[in-house]
């Protein structure tokens, strides 16, 4: 079926206290998809709260696509965003629970939709069939966000081609969106690297020979700082560490 569905809401600037030491103000506006995240009581998600309503359709999803991440043969409970929620890969591999006529999926986003509207997912033929038959092609949805089921530490995804003068960071396994990543300079302070359309952090001028100290802020401004992560090229640079649950 061809693809003709998308979600939508727009980014808002992550308002969890003050920035961190070492970022520039401008850096520390992370964009959020939701409502304000800051940390509510006992450790609540916030983001997780906004209901959101559009139409659910379906496509030949691989678990690949605009966020840059690897098929995932095994792992295809997955969507397509629509252009206005995608917000410049700032959903990419956050989770969303989808309430269709007949039942509710929990997806990971791997893709958006540039036809879909605000509101909807296009998803895989998987998910879509706990929502409603196959054949009835497009169904309204409800559905918000939902910190996703994960093992592990989060993992660094070097895209191919980087090098000491060009490089481009991926933070793939994580439980919540990813707001913000930044690398500790020469200088010992943390510099926000900029975000692409297809999910990588850039350092336009490079960051040198590595390793690197990076800082990954998610969105309810939890914070993981890893030290000594090797400059690779079309590899993963795992970790031990993952951000806290928040329900």
């Amino acid at each position: 079926m061809r693809r003709v569905a998308c979600f939508s809401f727009l980014l808002s600037a992550l308002a969890c206290g003050d920035s961190a030491p070492g970022s520039d103000a401008n850096d520390a506006a992370i964009t959020n998809p939701g409502p304000d995240a800051t940390m509510g009581p006992a450790g609540e998600c916030k983001f997780v709260e906004k209901s959101m309503h559009g139409e659910g359709t379906y496509y030949a999803a691989t678990g690949s696509g605009n966020c840059g991440f690897d098929p995932s043969p095994n792992d295809l409970l997955v969507g397509a965003m629509n252009q206005t929620d995608y917000a410049t890969s700032a959903v990419c591999g956050a989770c969303a629970e989808v309430t269709g006529p007949m039942g509710t999926a929990r997806v990971r986003i791997v893709d958006r939709c540039p036809e879909c509207k605000p509101g909807d997912i296009d998803l895989s033929p998987e998910a879509f069939e706990l929502l409603a038959p196959l054949k009835d092609g497009r169904v309204p949805i409800d559905w918000h966000y939902a910190p996703c089921d994960v093992s592990g530490g989060i993992v660094f995804h070097f895209k191919d081609g980087s090098n000491p003068w060009w490089v481009a960071v991926q933070v793939r396994n994580h439980r919540l969106p990813i707001a913000k990543l930044e690398a500790r300079g020469s200088n010992g302070q943390y510099q926000a690297l900029s975000r692409a359309e297809y999910n990588y952090f850039i350092a336009d001028g490079g960051l040198g020979m590595g390793p690197f100290d990076f800082r990954v802020t998610d969105v309810e401004g939890h914070v993981i700082e890893s030290a000594r992560v090797p400059l690779l090229d079309n590899q993963d640079a795992p970790t031990d560490q993952q951000f806290p649950e928040c329900l």
